[in-house]
């Protein structure tokens, strides 16, 4: 679905299980409230299906400000520092962007969800503590700059980017990192998430026109667009359908071969998705197991 501006990804399900008349409703990866845009929702069975789709790349459109920072690294949060940006060229910026391309550390944000000693980082914040994340490794496979605009009044630039990245990268830290590498500060002002793996904007549905109609793509779809595919037998469908395992999709030690982290999604002569294969040695054996033709629902929603 096409999240709303000033919802979190939890009022956003709990939305969706009204609409959809069910509790087992999930989503797989959280937008802040500030962004919009792709989000993914499961539902009933297809919630099986999410643990595959969080870990996958995300590609977004943001605007970055240059010359201000904020206590939570984009708009939400209280101006804390600012700097005069007249000094700041063109070229420092793209070398400050590429520098922040490819395989990185990068320290998430203080008020981010991450969980220390069991709490979330912002909720300590929140009651006054000085909170100091880990970096972790991320990878940042596009940071492309559309526009840079200056403003002399306020003094300060703003950039339109476009950002492909790993699971778990935080596109307020690049604001605020990149702000930091110049000299001036940075924080995130717009974000808007594109794509979710194979799942797209051009695919989602707002609020709005979902409660108008409950127009959902197919589990079967969701998950031939998102794994590796292997069509089944007959006779393969029935032995999966009972847990058992069958002969391997791809040859044993194969680049190819499906594990269960990576699984492929095998589907019956119907087309309705089976099960997720992971391949060990010369057998496939079932990862998750579905009813043949028991197809439920995930979002991102498909054109009518």
């Amino acid at each position: 679905m096409d999240k709303p501006q000033g919802w979190t990804s939890h009022d956003v399900v709990g939305r969706m299980r009204r609409l959809a008349g069910t509790r087992k409703v999930g989503h797989a990866g959280t937008l802040d409230p500030m962004a919009t845009g792709v989000l993914v929702v499961g539902i009933n069975k297809a919630t099986r299906l999410l643990t595959y789709i969080v870990g996958t790349s995300k590609t977004y459109t943001a605007t970055i400000r240059l010359g201000q920072s904020t206590v939570t690294d984009d708009a939400e949060g209280d101006v804390v520092a600012t700097a005069g940006t007249a000094a700041v060229h063109e070229q420092a910026i793209h070398d400050g962007v590429a520098a922040l391309t490819g395989d990185i550390q990068q320290v998430p944000s203080s008020v981010s969800a991450i969980k220390v000693n069991g709490e979330r980082a912002y909720a300590r914040v929140r009651s006054g503590e000085d909170v100091k994340l880990a970096p972790r490794p991320v990878t940042i496979h596009r940071f492309e700059i559309h526009g840079i605009r200056r403003d002399p009044v306020a003094d300060v630039i703003d950039l339109d980017v476009t950002v492909e990245c790993s699971s778990g990268t935080y596109i307020r830290a690049l604001a605020r990192d990149l702000g930091n590498a110049l000299g001036v500060g940075g924080h995130l002002t717009a974000l808007r998430r594109t794509h979710v793996g194979p799942y797209s904007l051009d695919q989602a549905r707002t609020l709005e026109q979902l409660a108008e109609e409950l127009n959902v793509l197919d589990m079967s779809d969701a998950a031939r667009a998102l794994m590796p595919n292997r069509e089944l037998s007959a006779e393969e469908t029935t032995e999966i359908s009972f847990g058992r395992r069958i002969a391997a999709g791809a040859a044993p030690g194969s680049p190819s071969a499906a594990t269960a982290e990576h699984p492929a999604a095998a589907f019956a002569p119907d087309g309705s998705l089976v099960a997720l294969l992971a391949d060990a040695g010369n057998y496939a054996k079932p990862v998750l197991v579905f009813a043949p033709g028991s197809g439920s629902p995930v979002g991102a929603p498909a054109e009518a």
